[in-house]
């Protein structure tokens, strides 16, 4: 691994096995819990907009009646693979590829609109994408820095950095990562690709690690770097405006939406919308009894984070916060 330098060598060696990324297995955080938020109803129509690698879909599935149905939604084409092979006979499923920001267009395919009982979203990168060296999200797996979930559209987190100015690779680690030392990173980033093309994950992690003057205990230095990049090449934040903007229209009233997010930007924009529509700005000049405004959703319960247990057996759970909220109207 390119990255490790010897005076941090056993911080770097504990960042490998915190992650656990020895293991191929896919482990689906909060799975029973969201599955208990999200089906109310064993004959509805619901929809996982976040495939991966079916942990979700399996368990909504077990939790439905013949009559229920699922619809999955992935924009990364292993993961639909992964969902013909492992469901093709479960004639109550059907997989969308595709990104869940055209979600009213997918639930209108299956002349469900408005009709449909919950919207399950599990953010972020899966753990197949992450532990896949060739996809270039890893900064511990050196790889081709690719970072699309889409291989197939958008442009290569690669070809992004080959042409970006440092002003705007500043501001994507900055908006996207919350990263402190994002200018220092960026002329970093840029300086090294003057020398020679930046082409892999490890090139790009070391000159962000060596660029970071202050290294955490338990944190690689150039994680929040490539999270941020992540985010801006995948358009993860704008896609989840863009589903949020119409998902009312998709639920049927009492439908709910459950979202896990891993990231404090994704979290604020979910916990903004339903508090939106659950306490609607009302202008204080207009006459109107409690019983006149319109609430369009409601909060079920408080935010869920993973347990002790969960997190102990699967480290990447610990960032996991679950929001769960219903439609009234």
């Amino acid at each position: 691994m390119k990255w490790i330098f010897l005076p941090n060598y056993k911080l770097c060696l504990c960042e490998v096995n915190l992650v656990g990324l020895q293991s191929e297995n896919h482990t689906t955080v909060l799975r029973a819990e969201a599955v208990t938020a999200l089906v109310q109803n064993t004959d509805g129509f619901y929809v996982d907009g976040t495939f991966g690698r079916g942990g979700h879909s399996e368990a909504i599935l077990d939790s439905l009646s013949s009559k229920g149905r699922l619809l999955a939604i992935d924009k990364d084409p292993e993961a639909c693979a992964w969902a013909r092979l492992h469901f093709a006979k479960d004639e109550r499923f059907v997989i969308e590829r595709g990104s869940f920001e055209d979600l009213t267009q997918m639930v209108e395919r299956q002349s469900c609109l408005g009709q449909v009982a919950g919207v399950l979203l599990d953010l972020g990168v899966s753990s197949p994408q992450l532990d896949d060296p060739d996809r270039g999200f890893s900064f511990l797996r050196d790889g081709p820095l690719d970072m699309r979930m889409d291989p197939d559209r958008g442009q290569s987190a690669e070809q992004w950095l080959a042409a970006a100015r440092a002003d705007e690779i500043s501001r994507v680690l900055r908006d996207y990562g919350e990263e402190k030392y994002a200018r220092r990173m960026a002329r970093a980033i840029v300086a090294a690709r003057d020398e020679s093309a930046i082409t892999r994950t490890g090139q790009l992690a070391d000159i962000i690690a060596a660029a970071n003057p202050a290294w955490e205990k338990h944190k690689h230095p150039a994680t929040r770097a490539f999270q941020a990049i992540r985010i801006f090449i995948n358009r993860e934040l704008e896609e989840l405006r863009q589903l949020l903007d119409g998902v009312l229209d998709v639920l049927a009233v009492g439908g709910r939406l459950v979202v896990i997010s891993f990231h404090s930007l994704e979290d604020r924009i979910i916990k903004r919308f339903i508090r939106g529509h659950e306490r609607p700005f009302i202008a204080k000049n207009l006459p109107l009894r409690e019983s006149e405004i319109l609430r369009r959703m409601r909060s079920v319960g408080k935010a869920i984070k993973a347990s002790e247990q969960e997190v102990m057996a699967n480290p990447r759970a610990r960032s996991a916060v679950m929001r769960v909220a219903e439609k009234l109207a």
